[in-house]
């Protein structure tokens, strides 16, 4: 019987330790999912400005392949300079 894809592919584990957090998790996958969404829509047209899916995959959903790339390191979350040097400071309060 042939194995068909689930939701649990990649295991949330797997993209978890990518990502660091469930929000920047969905956060990032659907950003990336819209961008292979628009990449695909726009094919034809012969834009290089939009960034192809960064890996081959059996998926059929763009998020599903978001999800993949997550997986195999090659989509990474950034963050802010001052977002990041804020929460080391531990200054939460607002000025």
């Amino acid at each position: 019987m042939e194995r068909t894809r689930s939701m649990l592919m990649p295991p949330i584990e797997v993209l978890l330790e990518e990502t660091g957090s469930k929000f920047i998790l969905v956060s990032l996958a659907a950003k990336r999912a819209r961008q292979i969404n628009e990449y695909r829509s726009r094919l034809g047209d012969g834009l290089g400005t939009l960034i192809p899916p960064q890996m081959e995959s059996d998926a059929a959903k763009s998020l599903s392949l978001a999800f993949d790339e997550i997986a195999a390191g090659k989509i990474v979350p950034e963050f802010r300079q001052e977002v990041v040097e804020e929460s080391v400071d531990g200054d939460d309060e607002p000025e």
